[in-house]
């Protein structure tokens, strides 16, 4: 069903062959899943077993006071702060959380922003293509179904597959996405949340979702504004001044854009119904995947069939 459904999507999307990474070599919005193998998550995993990407959607679980968050502070901007989901993503988690005792996004650069897509931050060298996790250079952190790619969550980047997840991460904006554009079997949860949101379902099975926004998604929002060159990278630079670890304490719960006075803003970008709008992004943003070991003046024009090339790799 999956494989059906992912497939389905791009073809609503109207995908085009060219896939470019946000700073990635092989780039590919695959359909195929990858388990979950840590033992934490073995119960999580086998309940994920028989399950469609958008069947159960637990993105928006309310954490429980005194549960571990993650607390981004971009500078010049304000704190955007991330439900985890161990249960979902243990090793992923695990390993957002060490970086950040470590201190090790302070001072790091969102590197590349794409508007009605996603901010992509995490690489210490600030090139699209550094970085590693606390495992060594990469971990599989698999995916499960019951985390999408709505509007506010955070996932890895990776090149290719779950298998080289790094230190660099992404916070989905997304397009606003019309019923239309859904196969008649994609599921109800994850439709009814896609069309609430916007977000990216393509990516779906693809990547490691780990964690959802659920303050400082209008900050999410703001910085997908910024001025950026040829290449998505912001002419001035977005720092994350610090990403640290915190306790929830029961802050008020603001999931989606709408909970959030923009106005005089332009940080409702979710909200567009357009034509126009939907076209544009359907066109540009939906082809690029996260990525994070290639630059991205050199694979705009590298096709999906091209997934092993080697003429851009930074490895």
């Amino acid at each position: 069903m999956l494989k059906k459904n992912i497939a389905a999507i791009v073809c609503c999307f109207a995908l085009t062959t060219a896939l470019s990474g946000c700073g990635q070599k092989n780039i590919s919005v695959s359909d195929s899943k990858t388990e979950a193998t840590t033992s934490a998550a073995a119960s999580a995993a086998a309940e994920s077993s028989n399950l469609a990407f958008g069947e159960e959607v637990k993105n928006y679980t309310a954490p429980e006071n005194g549960e571990k968050i993650l607390i981004i502070k971009v500078k010049d901007y304000g704190e955007i702060k991330i439900k985890l989901f161990p249960e979902y993503a243990e090793k992923g988690v695990e390993n957002i959380l060490g970086l950040a005792d470590k201190s090790y996004y302070n001072g790091v650069i969102f590197h590349r922003i794409i508007n009605n897509f996603m901010i992509q931050g995490g690489d210490p060298t600030g090139t699209g293509i550094g970085g590693e996790s606390i495992y060594g250079k990469y971990f599989d952190g698999g995916t499960d179904p019951h985390l999408i790619h709505v509007s506010g969550a955070v996932a890895y980047a990776n090149s290719g597959s779950t298998a080289t997840n790094g230190s660099q991460f992404y916070i989905v904006t997304g397009q606003q996405i019309q019923e239309s554009q859904f196969p008649t079997d994609y599921p109800a949860a994850g439709k009814a949340a896609y069309l609430k949101t916007g977000g990216t379902p393509w990516l779906d099975g693809s990547y490691t979702v780990f964690g959802q926004v659920f303050d400082g998604l209008d900050i999410v929002y703001k910085l997908q504004k910024v001025e950026t060159d040829a290449n998505d990278k912001p002419l001035k630079d977005v720092v994350i001044e610090s990403a640290t670890v915190a306790e929830y304490n029961g802050e008020e719960l603001k999931w989606y854009i709408t909970d959030y006075d923009t106005s005089g803003t332009a940080s409702t970008a979710s909200q567009e119904t357009s034509s126009d709008a939907s076209a544009e992004a359907s066109s540009q943003e939906s082809t690029e995947a996260p990525s994070e070991t290639e630059t991205q003046e050199n694979t705009e024009t590298e096709a999906s069939s091209e997934n092993t090339s080697e003429e851009t790799s930074a490895e």
